[in-house]
């Protein structure tokens, strides 16, 4: 049994520096495919505001009810989206309110990443070994899908300088996502919509 043990310990320890490859993905708490998907979401609902302006209209773009804490991804980014589509519709910015003739608020419902993961096969799991550690075995996927969608959801609401109503654009979702799957081990694909080349 003695004879036994460090032949165990050995193939535990090998075992376990063949495993040890860490990807090291981002600094920041978010990473870039994160970034992307929301970004692009954000993009896709903002390209879907329509607002129809008197001519002539200056018009001011009021961000002063979405969240600016950390529980909004972007919210600067969402709104630079909103300015800028707002100048695809015909509108003239001003950063003054007090000399703006339309008001438009937005509004922010969502921005965030959708998780999803399916495994069909048997998950990576540890062995404890006697006087060695943990023996790591693998992951065997016979199926796997892991899914990451990039959600948000704008709306605007615009009004004169006396409060009356002038038009309203939205809700409006925009969609990002990445997908990556495995069949039967080794044959894998990938898709997403978040960079062209790709």
């Amino acid at each position: 049994m003695k004879s036994i043990l460090p032949i165990i310990a050995g193939l535990a320890a090998a075992t376990t520096l063949a495993g040890c490859v860490t990807a090291r993905q981002t600094d920041p708490p978010v990473t870039a495919t994160e970034q992307l998907l929301i970004s692009t979401a954000v993009d896709n609902a903002a390209a879907q505001l329509q607002l129809q302006f008197p001519p002539g209209s200056k018009v001011f773009v009021d961000a002063g009810y979405v969240d600016m804490d950390s529980t909004v991804i972007y919210p600067r980014y969402a709104l630079a989206s909103v300015r800028r589509r707002l100048l695809q519709l015909g509108a003239h910015l001003t950063t003054d309110r007090d000399k703006a003739t339309v008001i438009v608020e937005l509004r922010s419902g969502a921005q965030s990443v959708n998780d999803y993961r399916m495994l069909v096969g048997t998950p990576s799991f540890s062995l404890p070994v006697p006087l060695a550690g943990n023996l790591v075995i693998p992951e065997v996927p016979l199926f796997r899908l892991h899914e990451e969608t990039g959600i948000s959801k704008l709306a605007l609401v615009a009004y004169d300088a006396e409060g009356r109503l002038i038009g309203e654009a939205g809700p409006h979702f925009g969609e990002a996502r990445r997908r990556h799957w495995v069949v039967l081990f080794v044959f894998s694909r990938s898709d997403q919509n978040i960079q062209p080349d790709q």
